[in-house]
């Protein structure tokens, strides 16, 4: 929803040479204009309004001296300094701009010049280089069509195709190609795609006399030729871009500008505002991005006509459609005659456009939303779009409908080029807009009974449809003075950034013809009694500024017009009386200077200073001169906040209230944004449409052109804030409910102001449904210090409410307001507050819900006892409801509860039917007692005297201890040799004494030393305890924590460290010698034990050893024996009599009768006591010789064996360390050489023991070519009788950590 805004006008009228233009071409890098004659070539430099070079092709011979000469097109050769031209005889002449030299090569017919050259002569193409050497050629006019040729398989073919009221004959029809338009010049066109790989050629064919369009590459294969197109006209422009090759086409009752695909089909058109046979369409030019689609059109001479007019469109596309966004009439004779015209390569919206009489224009234009810029309700959010001589209108407060629909379309006689809205705050829906006749009509809105026929409803309305809206109606339309005639036809854009200030001022900006200056024109509607309808602006003023003016933007507030010059400064015009234009200063007193020049300029008051804001086409976004940031791609000000989208796919939204450009500078260039409500995502390539005043709607259109609206949060909370300020509570539920936002702020954004406008709250809101709402929401968080932070807040702190009682505070005030106002209306209101409070007063609640089943209000507005029950079944869960009416010792309010909930009677009847039956008290207890209310459940208990109930005293103390009862219990568990958990009650409930018992009992030394510590025990006592949990320690071999109590607590630190020698500690027991200086400890007691522990160790190794040694040797012994025993039952089994005969049965038989005596007498114990079964589970893996699982018992043992040696790395590990301290190497290497032998002695037995055919003997059959089926039917029994299952892990070798570094490297 963006406008082509004009810039900057440039325009050269005092150029003064002999001939008439014929062509013109640009060098953007040098600033200059090449300009081709009849009578040769100028260079002309726009900067300095003069003639830089100029090269005479008649003095040289290549253009005739009678003026008949033509040069039909100008390229820039800028590597060589040169120029290309070519003329219309068929010279290509290559002049130098440094030299005045020129050369020309053979005749040729037209040319254009991209990567290569591109010639055409006698219908042939042909390549040439920069040099004119020919590199191929082709001829123009093929009969295939080319590489890209579609393929039909068949069933999709004409003839089988649906044709309608036509007939099947349609498909038999034949249609001959029209010839060529009557005014074409039957002249080749030749467009190149942006990326110089493709071309395009329009040429008409000589056999129809119908123009075709071939696609070629730069190899000159023919790709593709267009569909037979009737009326296709000269015009040819391949977008920049690749997707789309522009041409012309005539219809029976229109002309359009259609588009080709490079396949050669059709995509798309739009139709030329334009009657048949009208206008002709000279040239189509695609601008460098692709986006604007340049049309030059001239009228068709007319017998009735005497002046003719060509026209310059702009035309470019949004959601699908075609939008004509300027119109530039010329005149098509004199001096204003539109020669050529060319898009500037570099800047894509600057325009060239050469006119005869030596006239050059320049015009700059881009992008802008024209909206809007209201700050109040009143402002309807409008946003204008241009599309030729219609006007859309779009109003967002009320609606929000997709481009290119609108809300009314105004229309004009002329096509619109620019639009502007009423400066004015209090009629900013008010709008005036430029057409192409220079004629501004002010539309206004207002109650006007009248129809007016310029303006029709769009996409809100209709036929039977009453359309709530406040549309504009024309007031009246105005001609813009000019100096003469002749102004207006040479440059019919003399006038740019109209903005319409007051009533009847309007202020534009003029550029001067000869120097660098600008002029700001005043422009007062003139008093006129002969025309009614027509006005006319005068000039009453006017000023002029040194510098081109490109910018504006205005201030209301301060009546002041912020102005861009070419160069970057900023200028504030004060159109106040007197008039003055003065440098835009920063705070600091300096003029302020864009470094780049800026698109887009706002003004906006930042920390109560005002300043302009910029917008570069680089997304390159400053405040005043300082830049903020460099990935901005659209923004806005709306009231106290600016609005900003960005390149990553975000929207922010800054308070400037209380900003600074730092503040603002930081959060723009932090990747992590302070709080949530400043940033949202948004879709891809998003821009800023408008923001509608007072209801945080913020447009965005999405690149293709359709829209999206959002909510931002930061536009919302403000509104939200503003609404809460001025007790609008209605205005800020409505939009907090619809938005999600936490109804919380409500109260938190002010809960003074809050609770004292209660009942205005409640009458504002006045719905039922919307107070149980707000209720239901509330929670004790206060959402201004988590959710929502004020904005000048830097971090999210958490709620501190020291009292707790937000929620019962709002609770009983808004209940006794509802009492007040309306009880019976409010019944389920009064209901949920009492339920939302801290403690929820259920009890109230029941008692009320049964008052209403007794007592029903004749209101009309009441609820009944049932609407309330089942209500308030919604908020409550329906068990703890009934347990809470239980609790109120009201059967019949139970059974009221009960009967509306989903509880089956058979649950709930006998359960009441027995309390019924009870004693009150006994009655009062168990109910208590089920509803776990145990303090009055106990007063109950009390109140009966032959009722005891221990159990009861059991879970009571489990939920509330009681001093008594916990005694009790924990001599209860002392009893049950729970002496842990018997401490832990005790020490609960503070019976230390006994608690320390327990905790001896149970050696739990820390605990008994806590307990010790609140007894406050004398020296003595304390020492004595720490003996005896010593003692008790290490009975449990637990001598470090032993030497622990010993040390700290008995003060005994030599018996601490003959607890560490016992328990092999030695690395403590010298930290305690070293820390009391006690080094004859070392000699009477450390070394004595380290000694002996040495000789304990070689004794249990030499023990190990001899150990490991005899059982593997008969283990061996054991396996050959089963092998042996095992072959000759094999033998016997299958070379038996009648061994064909062996049933499967006598197989098992077989196989039982080898399991022995023993499975025979494992069958018996299975039988007996548990003593016996732990007796026969210990004789199954015995070691005594002949035993049937001898061989498990030996690997079993095997395994003990190798898993106690790994155990002792450590203690190895810790005892070489001491016996190496004190000199004691003869030990240590002893001992670390015999452990090593041990550990070397098993690894290498691993393959003898735990053999592979071990592990898989279980699992594997005897299987074969000479097994029979009762051979493996026994192996089978076998294999099972000998291994069970449970035996299974035995055949796993044990592990050993070959990374675990025991030894001493100092021994070795």
């Amino acid at each position: 929803m963006r406008n082509l805004k004009l810039l900057r006008t440039l325009e050269l009228r005092d150029i003064y040479a002999p001939g008439k233009l014929q062509c013109f071409s640009l060098r953007t890098q040098q600033g200059t204009v090449l300009i081709g004659s009849e009578h040769g070539i100028l260079e002309v430099d726009i900067a300095a309004r003069e003639v830089k070079n100029e090269i005479s092709l008649v003095a040289k011979g290549f253009l005739p001296e009678d003026g008949s000469g033509c040069i039909v097109g100008i390229q820039d050769l800028l590597d060589q300094e040169s120029v290309c031209a070519a003329t219309a005889s068929g010279d290509v002449i290559l002049c130098n701009l440094s030299t005045h030299q020129a050369s020309t090569s053979d005749r040729w017919h037209i040319y254009n010049l991209k990567p290569k050259l591109i010639l055409i002569c006698r219908q042939t193409l042909i390549m040439m280089t920069r040099d004119f050497e020919p590199i191929m050629e082709q001829q123009i006019h093929q009969g295939d069509f080319g590489e890209s040729k579609f393929i039909t398989i068949g069933w999709g073919k004409k003839e089988t195709q649906f044709h309608g009221s036509e007939g099947r004959q349609a498909a038999f029809q034949v249609h001959m190609p029209e010839a060529a338009l009557p005014w074409d010049d039957h002249k080749p066109r030749i467009s190149w795609r942006g990326d110089g790989q493709f071309f395009a050629v329009s040429v008409v064919c000589p056999e129809t006399g119908a123009r075709k369009i071939r696609v070629w590459n730069r190899e000159f294969a023919l790709q593709s030729t267009s569909e037979p197109v009737a009326g296709l006209g000269p015009s040819l422009a391949w977008k920049p871009s690749g997707s789309l090759i522009a041409s012309t086409q005539d219809k029976p009752n229109q002309q359009d500008v259609v588009f080709f695909e490079k396949n050669g089909l059709l995509h798309g058109h739009f139709t030329l505002p334009f009657l048949k046979d009208e206008v002709k369409v000279n040239d189509l030019l695609w601008n460098a991005d692709s986006s604007v689609l340049a049309v030059w059109l001239e009228d068709l001479q007319e017998e009735d006509s005497s002046t003719l007019k060509s026209y310059v469109q702009l035309w470019t596309m949004g959601n699908y459609h075609w939008y004509l966004k300027q119109c530039l009439p010329f005149s098509s004779s004199g001096k204003s005659q539109i020669v050529s015209l060319l898009w500037d390569p570099v800047m894509p919206y600057r325009l060239h456009v050469l006119c005869q009489g030596w006239h050059y224009l320049c015009y700059d234009w881009d992008w802008t939303t024209d909206r809007s810029s209201g700050d109040n309700c009143s402002d309807l959010a409008n946003v204008a779009v241009i599309d030729g001589n219609r006007l859309l209108v779009t109003v967002f407060r009320q609606t929000v409908i997709p481009p290119p629909m609108c809300t009314y379309r105004l229309l004009f006689p002329h096509p619109v080029n620019q639009v502007m809205f009423f400066a004015q705050p209090e009629k900013c829906n008010d709008l005036a807009v430029l057409d192409a006749s220079n004629q501004i009509s002010v539309y206004k809105c207002g109650d006007n009974s009248s129809v007016d026929p310029t303006v029709k409803l769009g996409a809100v309305g209709g036929n039977g449809f009453k359309v709530p809206l406040r549309i504009p109606h024309l007031q009246k339309r105005y001609k813009i003075p000019f100096d003469n005639s002749e102004d207006q036809e040479v440059n019919p854009l003399k006038f740019s950034l109209f903005t319409w200030i007051e009533e009847d001022i309007f202020l534009a900006i003029s550029h001067s013809q000869s120097s660098p200056q600008s002029v700001i024109y005043q422009l007062t509607v003139a008093s006129c009694e002969i025309d009614e309808e027509q006005g006319q602006l005068s000039v009453s003023s006017s000023v002029t500024v040194d510098g081109v003016i490109i910018n504006s933007c205005c201030s209301p507030k301060s009546k002041s017009l912020a102005l861009q010059l070419a160069d970057g400064q900023i200028l504030k015009y004060l159109w106040e009386s007197p008039l003055a234009v003065k440098p835009w200063k920063n705070p600091d007193g300096f003029p302020v200077r864009f470094p780049y020049l800026c698109t887009q300029i706002e003004v906006a008051v930042i920390g109560g200073e005002e300043c302009v804001l910029g917008l570069t086409d680089r997304c390159r976004f400053f405040i005043n001169d300082t830049e903020v940031a460099s990935n901005i791609t659209s923004f806005a000000v709306y009231d106290d906040f600016l609005l900003l989208t960005t390149h990553s796919h975000t929207c922010q939204c800054f308070s400037l209230k209380d900003a600074s450009l730092k503040t603002l500078q930081a959060g723009l260039c932090s990747s992590q944004v302070a709080h949530g409500e400043v940033l949202r995502k948004v879709e891809r390539g998003s821009r800023i449409v408008t923001v509608v005043p007072q209801d945080a709607k913020l447009i965005l259109q999405m690149p293709r052109g359709n829209l999206e609206v959002v909510h931002h949060r930061a536009l919302v909370l403000a509104q939200i804030r503003k609404w809460l300020d001025k007790l609008m509570f209605k205005e800020a539920f409505e939009c907090m409910r619809k938005l999600r936002i936490n109804l919380n702020l409500i109260h938190d954004h002010n809960p003074k102001v809050f609770l004292e406008n209660v009942e205005t709250f409640i009458k504002q809101i006045d719905s039922v449904n919307h107070i149980n709402l707000f209720f239901t929401e509330l929670k004790e968080e206060d959402v201004t210090k988590t959710m929502y932070p004020p904005p000048g807040t830097n971090c999210v702190q958490l709620s501190k409410d020291s009292d707790g009682k937000k929620l019962d505070l709002i609770c009983d005030a808004m209940r006794a307001a509802m009492e007040k106002i309306n009880p019976h209306k409010y019944c389920l209101s009064i209901l949920t507050s009492h339920v939302k409070k801290t403690t929820p007063e259920l009890e109230v609640v029941l008692q009320k819900v049964h008052e209403l089943q007794g007592n029903v209000p004749s209101a009309p507005e009441a609820v009944t006892a049932e609407e309330a029950l089942k209500y308030l079944l919604l908020l409550v869960d329906v068990n703890e409801l009934y347990d809470h009416s239980l609790g109120t010792y009201d059967f019949d309010l139970v059974l009221m509860v009960a009967e509306k909930s989903q509880k089956d009677p058979k649950e709930y009847l006998p359960f009441l039917n027995t309390l019924k039956k009870m004693e009150t008290n006994y009655q009062k207890f168990t109910i208590d007692k089920h509803l776990k209310r145990y303090e009055k459940a106990i007063g109950h208990l009390s109140k009966c005297g032959k009722y005891d109930d221990i159990n009861y005293n059991k879970r009571y103390f489990r939920q509330r201890p009681v001093s008594a009862v916990s005694i009790a219990y924990g001599e209860h568990l002392m009893q049950e040799h729970l002496h842990e958990a018997a401490g832990l009650v005790f020490a609960r409930c503070g019976a230390h004494e006994k608690a320390l018992s327990a905790f001896l009992a149970c050696g739990s030394w820390q605990q008994a030393l806590c307990v010790a510590a609140q007894l406050c025990l004398t020296k003595d006592q304390l020492a004595g305890l720490g003996r005896t949990l010593a003692g008790k320690l290490v009975e449990q071999r637990k001598h470090s924590e032993a030497a622990i109590v010993l040390e700290q607590y008995a003060q005994d630190y030599e018996e601490a460290v003959l607890l560490l020698l016992e328990g092999a500690a030695w690395d403590e027991a010298l930290r305690l010698v070293y820390k009391y200086n006690r080094m004859d400890i070392i000699e009477t007691n450390v070394k004595p034990s380290i000694l002996e522990a040495q000789k304990n160790y070689m004794a249990f190794l030499d023990s190990q050893t001899a150990s490991f040694i005899r059982h593997k040797n008969r283990l061996l012994v054991v396996r050959e024996l089963k092998e042996q025993a095992q072959q000759v039952y094999l033998d016997d089994v299958s070379h038996g009599p009648d061994t064909d005969l062996f049933s499967e049965t006598s197989s098992v038989m077989s196989g039982s009768e080898m399991s022995g005596k023993y499975s025979h007498s494992n069958s018996r114990i299975s039988a007996r006591s548990s003593k016996n079964r732990r007796k026969a589970e210990r004789k199954k893996h015995s070691l005594k010789e002949g035993s049937p699982l001898e061989d498990l018992a030996l690997l079993e043992a095997l395994s003990e064996v190798v898993q106690s040696t790994e155990r002792m790395k450590d203690e190895v590990h810790s005892i070489l360390k001491v016996l190496f301290l004190f000199e004691f190497d003869e030990q240590g290497k002893e001992l670390q050489k015999a452990f090593e032998n041990s550990l070397q002695l098993m690894e290498r037995a691993y393959p003898e023991i735990w053999t592979l055919t071990c592990q898989q003997s279980s699992a594997t059959p005897v299987l074969g070519p000479n097994s029979t089926a009762n051979s493996i039917t026994a192996s089978y029994q076998q294999q099972k009788m000998a291994a069970p299952l449970l035996d299974a892990e035995m055949f796993i070798p044990p592990k050993i950590d070959r990374r675990s570094q025991w030894k001493l490297s100092l021994l070795e």
